[in-house]
């Protein structure tokens, strides 16, 4: 097929935040309580821990047959037995999938077979310590936080046509307020490699991917990204224990104290599911959210308690991202990269 044409970045009007009933620590299950998803087929990227696996839990739950793409699917064998005993909860299995090798994103998407209704992008990576890149000479946390699951989205855009109603969520981050996306050095081959700007870096391009993937609006295809919140999971793994306490969230002894602020992996899941599953969301796209609401521009990170930057919802910079993640995506793979490819 051929490459539909870009859509025009003209100034939009202004829309009403979007409200829901369901309070800033609600957990997952409480969103989608009432929410029948038999029939329903999702991949969860990710899935085998944290705030990943609580996104399976509740999904599965609802009657959602659900795929945990992993790099390690063994490590998904535990939340695979206990899902198998939760009656009426659908059909769930692991799948291998690596993010920063686009030949496993290939692999992945070859052995997909029929519609899609739900894409959860939530595997990633936080604050590298050094510079690492990928075969393909991408920074790591580009690679598997964005462009790996922008290759996945645009191999399962057939598959996600197919549904008639596919939704795509991408799990950002607060820490994209700090960080726009650097198209003249994206790769800090250049400037000097920080591990939170890489990190801010790659949350800010998933939230452009949900604003640019309106060009698929008219293939029933939604998407929106959002932030967890603040919870301790695995994605705290590359932080040294200094770095921990200085965040407040350990003591002298090296055990874990969340502040009060701080969410459990079940109340993290929530907006996840949210935006996967709720009736309230249909049709919604484009959108970024926190605390099951939609989130807040903010015009500067300054003090910001939270809320979105404008950097991060720029049509135009969406635009130009999209470009710049097709050309490189097609350049690294031999796999088509979505039907319009």
């Amino acid at each position: 097929m051929t490459t539909p044409p870009r859509p025009e970045s003209r100034p939009e009007q202004p829309a009403a935040r979007l409200t829901t009933p369901f309070p800033p620590h609600a957990t997952a299950a409480e969103v989608i309580d009432g929410v029948d998803l038999s029939g329903r087929r999702a991949v969860v990227t990710g899935g085998a821990s944290g705030i990943g696996a609580e996104t399976v839990r509740a999904l599965a739950a609802a009657g959602a047959e659900v795929v945990v793409a992993t790099r390690r699917p063994a490590s998904a064998e535990p939340l695979l037995s206990e899902l198998a005993e939760v009656p009426g909860a659908g059909p769930v299995r692991a799948a291998p999938l690596d993010l920063a090798d686009l030949s496993s994103v290939d692999a992945f998407a070859r052995d997909w077979q029929g519609p899609l209704d739900i894409l959860v992008a939530n595997a990633g990576i936080m604050a590298l310590p050094e510079r690492t890149l990928t075969d393909a000479g991408w920074e790591m946390q580009l690679a598997t936080n964005f462009l790996g699951h922008f290759a996945l989205a645009g191999s399962l855009h057939d598959a996600l046509r197919a549904s008639g109603a596919a939704r795509i969520v991408a799990v950002g981050s607060g820490a994209h307020l700090w960080a726009p996306f650097d198209f003249d050095d994206p790769h800090f081959e250049r400037r000097p490699y920080d591990p939170w700007a890489a990190y801010g870096q790659s949350k800010t391009a998933d939230a452009l991917l949900t604003v640019g993937a309106r060009r698929w609006a008219a293939d029933g295809v939604t998407a929106n990204a959002l932030s967890p919140g603040y919870i301790l999971t695995n994605l705290q793994r590359h932080l040294d224990d200094d770095t921990m306490r200085a965040f407040g969230v350990m003591d002298d002894e090296g055990n874990l104290t969340p502040l009060p602020h701080y969410k459990t992996p079940a109340q993290g899941a929530a907006t996840s599911v949210l935006l996967a599953a709720s009736p309230l969301l249909a049709g919604v796209t484009g959108r970024y959210f926190e605390d099951n609401q939609e989130a807040p521009v903010v015009e500067t990170a300054e003090g910001a308690q939270g809320g979105v930057a404008p950097h991060a919802l720029d049509p135009e910079a969406a635009d130009r991202l999209w470009e710049y993640a097709e050309a490189a995506v097609r350049g690294r793979s031999g796999a088509k990269w979505g039907s319009a490819a």
